[in-house]
């Protein structure tokens, strides 16, 4: 037995001697223990780059404007010659926009082609093409176009979204008249809102620098998908960088949908200004959440319901209301004559009331 185990110890030690001189040499064939293991990622995002880019349009506007001449530091003679003179001047704008179907209709911002003269379409194949509004939306700050070319590169426009914050993001677009600018970030949030930028506010917040002339280019993932239409971004004046925004495209489609069929969205309106509570609100000892009605206007459909300034909304369709901006999206989402069933909390009472919703007024 003892000449077993001397004999047995000597095979484990040479084993040892040799792992040792392995390791000495080569170093890199051992595991890394201690350092959690990344998993790989890729190296380049030419390939979705080079998916969607074709997709995606330069546009230039143009706007002729009239102002009368300055007669400071002239003389009389001058101003007597010239006081009705009216100089007209063109004003030159940038934007961009994604072609969504092979007959031309392309999906843009509505403040990029708003009250402008005419606007010109250049493509990623150097084609120039003059292009027509179809409709916009200005509570969506969405507007459809039409070119008239062929062989036209259609994007793939995500229609359901599944985004997450960290989720990584590319835009493309015609930054400062550099078309094609691609820039790189990830989504830091969803769902924003309370922005002052459009009436129906559910913008991603990315990093994705978004500079001037991006709005209406493409905000992308890394398999080259449509994922959002590129809207604005916060100023460095205010102190701001890496916050930019842009409309979801299950919106942004649903919108495009609309105007093509209908000429306008049609889009639910209650006729009401709804604020968040700023307080806890109890019905005999349960907690309950809800939204303060702080105007109903007169005549529309929520003051035929009944509905006071003071109100609060429980519920809508037995669905809580969480938000002033959740509820008023539901609602926008709504086709006009739709009925809408909701609970009211009104002087220490609930009560029930229904609202038949109608076609929102213009917005001005």
């Amino acid at each position: 037995m003892k000449t077993f185990f001397h004999f047995t110890s000597q095979f484990v030690l040479l084993g040892l001697a040799i792992a040792f001189v392995i390791v000495f040499f080569r170093p890199d064939l051992l595991p890394a223990l201690d350092q959690p293991q990344a998993p790989p990622g890729p190296t380049s995002y030419a390939d979705a780059v080079n998916r969607a880019a074709p997709s995606v349009v330069s546009i230039y506007t143009r706007t002729l404007v009239s102002q009368r001449m300055d007669y400071r530091g002239r003389d009389g003679i001058f101003q007597a010659l010239y006081r009705d003179r009216v100089i007209t001047r063109p004003r030159r704008g940038l934007g961009s926009g994604v072609i969504l179907s092979e007959d031309g209709l392309i999906l843009t911002t509505q403040h990029v082609i708003a009250d402008v003269d005419d606007i010109i379409v250049a493509l990623w194949d150097g084609r120039v093409a003059e292009a027509t509004v179809v409709g916009s939306d200005p509570g969506t700050d969405l507007a459809v176009l039409r070119i008239d070319l062929d062989d036209l590169p259609a994007a793939r426009l995500a229609t359901e979204s599944s985004l997450r914050a960290g989720d990584v993001v590319l835009a493309i677009g015609n930054a400062f008249g550099l078309s094609h600018t691609v820039t790189m970030g990830i989504v830091s949030a969803t769902g924003r809102g309370q922005l002052n930028l459009t009436t129906f506010e559910d913008f991603i917040q990315t990093d994705a620098a978004i500079n001037a002339g991006n709005s209406g280019g493409a905000l992308i993932n890394p398999t080259g998908e449509i994922i959002g239409i590129n809207s604005a971004s916060l100023s460095q004046t205010v102190g701001a960088q890496g916050i930019s925004f842009a409309i979801p495209a299950p919106l942004a489609h649903r919108i495009m949908t609309q105007i093509i069929e209908y000429g306008q969205v049609r889009r639910g309106w209650i006729g009401l200004d709804l604020t968040d509570l700023s307080f806890a609100l109890e019905f005999r000892g349960e907690p309950i959440t809800g939204a303060r009605v702080s105007r109903v206007d007169y005549g529309g459909p929520a003051w035929r319901a009944g509905l006071q300034s003071g109100d609060i909304l429980v519920q809508a369709n037995d669905q809580p209301v969480t938000t002033a901006r959740a509820f008023m999206l539901l609602v926008s989402e709504l086709e006009p004559g739709t009925e809408l069933d909701l609970l009211i909390f009104r002087g220490g009472e609930l009560f029930t009331t229904t609202v038949r919703l109608i076609q929102q007024p213009p917005l001005g």
